[in-house]
C-alpha cells in the first residue's frame, strides 16, 4: 500500500492528535534559513509549515489534502518521487515526516534537491542503535516493527543521496505532536485509541500486533514493570530517540 493509500485510510482522524510541535517547528525554520520560497513535499494537513515564507505544498492523499486549514498553503497533487517543478523553482524544499512513506525516498531527496537551492528533512533513523533498541515501544512490545523499515535506506544513505549533513532531534517530554515517539514519558497514551490511530506504524503492524503490545504495556503499567523497566525516564525532560534533521 503507498502512503497516499494508506492515509487515505487511517487519515480521517489525523488532525486530532497531529500537530505542529513549536520546539521541532523551531529547528525546522532555523535550517531553512532565509529562504523566502518553500516546497513542502508529502505536506500532510500543513504541520510545520513556516507562516513567514511563501509555501507551496504536495501531498498525494486526497483525505490529507480535505484536512488542511483554509488558511493554509496551497497543496498540489503530487509525489516526490516526480515533482513538477523546475530546476532551482525554490530556495527550499522540505519535508517532515513523510519520507518512510514514499516508494523511493533516494529518488524523492534527489528531486528536492533538484528543485530547490535548500533541503531540510525531518525523518528518524530506523538503526537498532537509533531507533529499535532505545525506544521501549518497539523494542519490549512491537518488534514487528523492525520489518516496516527491513530494506528501506538508513538515514545515512539518505543524507549521502543528496550531501546532507544529520543533526539530531530529541523529544521533548510534552511532545506536542503525536508521532510514534512522542509519549516516551507518557506511556499511558499509546493505551489510547486515537492515539493510535493518528500514527501509521499502527495501522501497518496489523491488529493482532497492534492489540498484543497495548494488552502488554496495559498489564505492564499496572503491576508496575513498566515503572521499574524504564525509571531513567522519569527525570528526562527530552529523550534521543533516533529523530534526525537532514540539511543540504
Amino acid at each position: 500500500m503507498s502512503g497516499a493509500q494508506l492515509y487515505d485510510t487511517i487519515g480521517a482522524h489525523y488532525t486530532a492528535t497531529r500537530r505542529t510541535e513549536p520546539r521541532i517547528a523551531a529547528r525546522i525554520l532555523a535550517a531553512l534559513g532565509d529562504a523566502r520560497t518553500v516546497l513542502n513535499v508529502g505536506a500532510g494537513t500543513g504541520s510545520y509549515e513556516p507562516p513567514d515564507r511563501q509555501v507551496l505544498a504536495v501531498e498525494p492523499s486526497a483525505l490529507m489534502r480535505s484536512q488542511r486549514p483554509a488558511d493554509a498553503a496551497p497543496c498540489l497533487i503530487g509525489s516526490a518521487e516526480s515533482l513538477p517543478f523546475d530546476d532551482g523553482s525554490f530556495d527550499a524544499a522540505m519535508a517532515v515526516s513523510s519520507v518512510h512513506h514514499w516508494q523511493d525516498p533516494i529518488a524523492g531527496l534527489r528531486e528536492m534537491r533538484r528543485v530547490a537551492r535548500r533541503v531540510v528533512v525531518f525523518t528518524h533513523d530506523t538503526s537498532d542503535a537509533g531507533w529499535l533498541h532505545r525506544f521501549w515501544l518497539t523494542r519490549d512490545y512491537l518488534p514487528e516493527a523492525a520489518d516496516l523499515v527491513a530494506g528501506r535506506p538508513s538515514v545515512n544513505e539518505l543524507a549521502r543521496a543528496i550531501g546532507a549533513r544529520i543533526e539530531p532531534v530529541l523529544v521533548p517530554w510534552d511532545c506536542a505532536d503525536g508521532f510514534f515517539e512522542a509519549h516516551w514519558r507518557r506511556p499511558e497514551a499509546y493505551l489510547e485509541e486515537n492515539v493510535r490511530r493518528g500514527v501509521s506504524v499502527w495501522a501497518r503492524v496489523g491488529p493482532e500486533a497492534e492489540q498484543r503490545a497495548v494488552r502488554g504495556l496495559r498489564d505492564d503499567l499496572a503491576s508496575g514493570r513498566w515503572a521499574e523497566r524504564n525509571r531513567d525516564l522519569v527525570d528526562l525532560d527530552a529523550a534521543e530517540l533516533g529523530l534526525r534533521l537532514l540539511i543540504a
